[in-house]
């Protein structure tokens, strides 16, 4: 229903704007962020001495353990409370999940994310992921030219209430059945699934971009 489509899309981008403007020092609460910083520090100077697949093998693996420990949490709560009849009100949970699993990954390939640039970054990220076809073709240059201008410390004007809106947009789609059936008790228990499976392929696209800037800033030197 249009309602639906529209009461999801408004939950997504207040969730989004929540986390932005109060929860990110919250989700780095269920991390320890210097740690991660360290230990991406401690590969880098490695590979800096040893460009190698060893070396590189080892920033994909800080990245892959955090998206594991997300995705598991992601399936437990979804489920829990598609099993309970609740659909809408997991939404801000879900979000905070979803950048806390991307916010892990950029940390692991020695980005930052407290600044509006790489959170347009981040929510472009997740329109490439939740898209397909052309769609995801005309993301997939506008995320490679947005980081491209990012690390080369190219002056960039961002919109980040218009992105918030685009991505809240593509996320409503992609997930209007779900969140339906989720709402629905005992059925529900679908959700977790759902959920499970986002968060899987977000990660994962997630995992390939700031692999791809990582490298590219290598190879620039």
């Amino acid at each position: 229903p249009d309602k639906l489509r529209l009461t999801l899309e408004t939950t997504f981008a207040k969730s989004f704007q929540l986390v932005f403007e109060k929860g990110e020092k919250y989700i780095e609460k269920t991390y320890k962020k210097d740690k991660k910083i360290l230990e991406h520090d401690l590969i880098n100077y490695a590979i800096d001495r040893d460009f190698s697949k060893k070396h590189i093998k080892k920033l994909d693996k800080q990245s892959n353990q955090s998206k594991r420990i997300n995705k598991s949490v992601t399936l437990f709560e979804g489920g829990v409370l598609g099993f309970l009849g609740v659909g809408l009100p997991d939404i801000p949970v879900f979000i905070a999940m979803i950048m806390r699993t991307i916010y892990e990954v950029a940390l692991s390939y020695g980005y930052d994310y407290n600044n509006d640039k790489e959170r347009s970054y981040i929510l472009l990220t997740i329109c490439g992921a939740m898209s397909y076809g052309e769609k995801q073709k005309y993301y997939n240059e506008q995320i490679d030219h947005l980081g491209s201008l990012l690390d080369k410390d190219m002056e960039v004007k961002v919109d980040l209430k218009e992105q918030m809106e685009e991505t809240s947009q593509i996320l409503a789609d992609s997930m209007l059945v779900g969140k339906f059936v989720q709402g629905i008790p005992v059925v529900g228990t679908i959700g977790g699934v759902i959920n499970y499976t986002i968060i899987n392929k977000i990660g994962k696209f997630a995992s390939i971009k700031y692999k791809k800037r990582y490298l590219l800033g290598k190879e620039r030197g």
